[in-house]
């Protein structure tokens, strides 16, 4: 609980923005701002991801060998294609910045270090649209295949697998109801092509799901207080004027995803 009126003014304003910015309807006109060409910069975004999270975890570990300019440099790096929703939302916080700035309420902070600690902010709201990306992968396997399918990797197979029964049955000679008993006796087999041209499929589909994530994940994290705490972190290392942003838990939770489809490819495979 704030005790110093200052704190509490600036607590109010933080408030006052989250709500304005991730309720229904302002994550609706945020993500006006993705269209059209967000649609495209989804997948290579999405394909950084990895790059993203070794970059900052090398920029804590030369921090922690003392070689702070190695670690700022690497911490200072951007690594995604700047969306057009993530270039509105830096210009809504830069605004919030310029009128508690106007009342004296701003952290006594350089331009380089609010840069830096805007794009944090707006790349972990990013993760946590990956994060919500993997959910509903997640939820797709076990409703669709009854199986736990933390990413692509784990849900292409057996969808690559649905698609060709499908094809198969459909275009068996004596017709699809004779073919249904055939192939549910003999499963077609698949290719590492097919399976391969899925995942592709499916990963264009995942980054387009990824891309509009935030409308159900910013409302969720508006009503849960998630947003409002996140941004009261930015504002309290501003104040302290730390080095660098500190890598957020949500980037090794979207990670998490990736690691765990992975090892159950690898466990799958040995088996």
């Amino acid at each position: 609980m704030h005790h110093d009126p200052a704190a509490r003014l600036r607590d109010a304003e933080l408030r006052r923005f989250v709500r304005a910015r991730y309720g229904l309807r302002g994550t609706l006109r945020l993500h006006r701002a993705a269209l059209p060409w967000d649609i495209l910069r989804a997948p290579v975004n999405v394909s950084l991801s990895p790059v993203f999270l070794l970059t900052k975890l090398a920029a804590g570990l030369a921090q922690f060998c003392g070689l702070r300019r190695l670690g700022h440099w690497l911490a200072a790096r951007r690594i995604f294609l700047t969306s057009d929703l993530s270039r509105r939302l830096e210009t809504d916080l830069r605004d919030l910045v310029a009128e508690l700035g106007r009342r004296g309420l701003a952290p006594d902070a350089s331009a380089e270090a609010l840069d830096a600690a805007i794009a944090g902010h707006v790349e972990t709201r990013n993760a946590v649209a990956e994060i919500t990306t993997s959910l509903i992968v997640v939820l797709a396997g076990l409703l669709l295949f009854h199986r736990a399918t933390p990413g692509i990797l784990s849900l292409a197979s057996p969808v690559a697998q649905l698609r060709a029964q499908a094809q198969a049955i459909e275009d068996f000679a004596l017709g699809s109801g004779i073919g249904r008993l055939w192939y549910g006796a003999f499963p077609t087999e698949l290719s590492t092509a097919e399976v391969l041209l899925t995942g592709l499929m499916l990963a264009g589909i995942a980054s387009l799901v990824t891309t509009f994530a935030g409308l159900l994940a910013d409302p969720f994290q508006l009503w849960t207080g998630i947003h409002r705490r996140r941004l009261g972190r930015m504002f309290d290392r501003l104040d302290r004027k730390d080095a660098a942003p500190a890598l957020e838990r949500e980037h090794l939770l979207a990670r998490a995803g990736d690691l765990g489809d992975l090892a159950a490819w690898v466990w799958r495979s040995w088996r």
